[in-house]
Parts: structure tokens; C-alpha cells; sequence
């Protein structure tokens, strides 16, 4: 398996934006290839949004984005309230909104949705990362899920224990308005990443798994 580093292009990460339609799915998607992001480069610059939210889920998030980018050399967190659930019947809204983000934000690298992901508002995002982003090096993640919408992942980050155990630890302690999930629990998140672990024959025993649509080496 071909290995390589995020940082040893031609030119050096400086800036990542994380993408989720709601408000723990960069965290579960993505968090612990942030934390190992932070800890080989602590001066990345973090832009971190979230499309739909309550007051509630709002302080989650601001709470768990302020915990897992504690280390980076900056961060931004914007919350925004698009209507959960309804993406798609409001997609020229939210398509506005990525062409703002277009035009203020220049990322190295774009963590966000997977485009086959069964929920609708996961998948707008991932049109619309795309769309508005059409010469960057974007990564989708993967949410598990009820709809059983797991798929075959064609690129992986190698985790260790540690930084597993801080992911599963801010996500249950940050979220807790979604505790009463059946789903939402750390065996749930400690399960994918071991799996995606053995998948990857990560030295760490754990792993992160993305799609990649584009690679240029």
C-alpha cells in the first residue's frame, strides 16, 4: 500500500476547511484525522462550518470545535441555521452561502461529506463542495448510520489508540442532546475506526477512511 504525508507536497498544508451538515458530523466524520492534522502541523489554519443547528446543538458544537482544534495555530467556527433536514429544497440558499465561502476561504485541503451518503443533507453538501470547489484537494468522510450506506473507502488516515480515545471522549461528552440515539455511543465510533483500521493495516491498529474522487501526484 502506497503511503504518503499530507505535508510533504510542493506546497505546505496551511489551511483546512471542514464541512458538515450538522453539528457532530466533522467530529465523527473527520475528528481524529484533525487532532493528527494539528499535532504534525500546529500551524494550520482551521475553517470549521456547520450548516444547520438550534441554540442547543449550537453550543455543542462551539463547545466539541473548540476542544478537537484546541492546538491549531487558528481556527474559525461558523454555525449556521439552514433548515435540518430540507437541504435539498433549499439548496439555492446554501449554494450562496458556498460561493461566499468560495470567495473568503482558500483551503489546502476540504474534509466533508460523502457523495453517496443515504441522508439528503450530507449529500447536498457533497454536490456543493464540488461544485464550488473544483480545484482542491478534497477528502469525503463517512458517518455510520441506521440506512447502512458504508462503503468501499479508497484512502485512509492511520490513528492510534490515544487519539481515538480523545475523539470518542469529546464527541460523548460534547453532544449531549444526542446521548438517547441507539447508535450514538463509543463502541459505535471505536468499531468503524478499528475496522477501518484492519483495512488499512494501519501500525496503530485504528484508521480514518475517506473517498477521494481526484489525486494528483
Amino acid at each position: 500500500m502506497f503511503r504518503f504525508t499530507l505535508n510533504q507536497g510542493k506546497q505546505p498544508l496551511r489551511t483546512v476547511l471542514c464541512l458538515g451538515a450538522h453539528c457532530d458530523d466533522i467530529e465523527i466524520g473527520c475528528g481524529g484525522t484533525v487532532l493528527k492534522l494539528i499535532q504534525q502541523c500546529p500551524d494550520l489554519q482551521f475553517h470549521w462550518v456547520i450548516f444547520s443547528s438550534d441554540p442547543q446543538r449550537a453550543r455543542e458544537a462551539q463547545e466539541s470545535a473548540a476542544l478537537f482544534l484546541a492546538g491549531a495555530g487558528s481556527h474559525q467556527v461558523i454555525v449556521k441555521d439552514f433548515k435540518n433536514s430540507f437541504f435539498p429544497y433549499v439548496g439555492e440558499q446554501i449554494k450562496n452561502y458556498f460561493e461566499e465561502l468560495r470567495r473568503t476561504v482558500q483551503p489546502d485541503l476540504i474534509l466533508t461529506h460523502y457523495r453517496h451518503d443515504l441522508h439528503q443533507d450530507h449529500r447536498v453538501i457533497a454536490e456543493l463542495t464540488w461544485n464550488s470547489f473544483r480545484d482542491h484537494l478534497i477528502l469525503e468522510y463517512e458517518i455510520p448510520k441506521y440506512d447502512g450506506d458504508l462503503g468501499t473507502p479508497n484512502c485512509y488516515v492511520e490513528l492510534d489508540e490515544v487519539t481515538c480515545s480523545r475523539k470518542v471522549e469529546v464527541i460523548m461528552r460534547s453532544f449531549a442532546s444526542q446521548r438517547d440515539k441507539q447508535w450514538f455511543t463509543e463502541d459505535t465510533f471505536l468499531a468503524i475506526l478499528r475496522l477501518r483500521g484492519i483495512e488499512a493495516n494501519s501500525a496503530g491498529r485504528y484508521a480514518e477512511a475517506f473517498y477521494c474522487r481526484k489525486l494528483v501526484i
